[in-house]
Order: C-alpha cells, then sequence, then structure tokens
C-alpha cells in the first residue's frame, strides 16, 4: 500500500502563496522507488490538469499558466514533494492533487492522494 497525503492547501488573497506538500509513505521494502511526481488540479464542473511535476533526477515542467509563478520541488530522502505558489489568482481556486509513479516489485503503478482545496480570493 502506498499512501499520498497532501497537506498546506487553504483560503489566500489574490497575489499570496501557499505551499502544498505531498508526502509518500510505503511499507518498509514493499516498492522500488518513486519516480516522477506531480501536482494536479480540478476546478468544479472543469477537467483535471497537470500543474507541474518531477521526475527522480529534478527535471520539471509546468502548465503554462503557471509558469513562472509556481515551484515544484522534491526531497528523495522523505518522499516528498512539494508545490511553491505565489502570485496566486483566483482562476487557481481548485482541488489540487498530488500525484506519483511507483515503481514496484511487479511494475510501475500511479497513486493518488485524497486532495487538498486551495481557494484564491479576488
Amino acid at each position: 500500500q502506498v499512501r499520498l497525503v497532501e497537506s498546506g492547501g487553504g483560503l489566500v488573497q489574490a497575489g499570496g502563496s501557499l505551499r502544498l506538500s505531498c508526502a509518500a509513505s510505503a511499507p518498509s521494502g514493499s516498492i522500488r522507488g518513486i519516480n516522477t511526481m506531480g501536482w494536479y488540479r480540478q476546478a468544479p464542473g472543469k477537467p483535471r490538469e497537470l500543474v507541474a511535476d518531477i521526475t527522480t533526477g529534478g527535471n520539471t515542467n509546468y502548465a503554462d499558466s503557471v509558469k513562472g509563478r509556481f515551484t515544484i520541488s522534491r526531497d528523495n530522502a522523505k518522499n516528498t514533494a512539494y508545490l511553491q505558489m505565489n502570485s496566486l489568482k483566483p482562476e487557481d481556486t481548485a482541488v489540487y492533487t498530488c500525484n506519483a509513479d511507483v515503481a514496484t516489485f511487479i511494475r510501475a503503478f500511479e497513486f493518488w492522494g485524497q486532495g487538498t482545496q486551495v481557494t484564491v480570493s479576488s
């Protein structure tokens, strides 16, 4: 079992900042490692979209809408990914969910967290 637990969401005014964390955990010895981790978001009535992701080696990519404002990072020793969100806009309001591609002893699987709400007021 792999669990992804997000934290750091909340209510913030436009122009403010939030930092999201995604902590991955699994029973000792049950996985080979965690590959790419990413953050997705979904607003009511809209499809889920990739916000940013990061490889084990630290390569990143971002949605055009957040480039220059958001920064994804990870601490491999802690199996934790972060999303620093600056200059937040009302249109950033969504449930943000962590995703991880996990290498097991069978094959790779994708796991998802439960999500954390980010609300940006105008």
